[in-house]
């Protein structure tokens, strides 16, 4: 997955078009990133012997392909390229040409 935790990424489709946010967590396996601040639902906990029940509201996933990256020196969204740099493969933007 191109994308990584602490990236900072714009929404591109869905209900938060145009949201930008940092990328909370990256599940590779389910092709889905956690963004700050989208896709937020309530999650309802059940009553424990050490707490009461009470209601959660915290980001959901999303998937991968609704965000794009966000370039650092042009600040809009970007697709991911890959350069040998030495014996380093490095995440480019395909917009400047910047490492990432």
């Amino acid at each position: 997955m191109k994308i990584k935790t602490g990236d900072e990424v714009i929404v591109i489709a869905g209900k938060y078009k145009g949201v930008k946010g940092k990328v909370l967590q990256a599940r590779p396996l389910e092709s889905r990133v956690v963004v700050e601040g989208v896709n937020r639902h309530k999650w309802h906990v059940k009553p424990t012997q050490e707490q009461a029940g009470h209601i959660v509201d915290r980001e959901a996933p999303i998937h991968v392909s609704n965000v794009a990256l966000i370039d650092s020196k042009t600040k809009k969204a970007t697709r991911v390229g890959y350069k040998i740099s030495g014996d380093k493969k490095v995440r480019v933007s395909k917009k400047s040409g910047t490492e990432l």
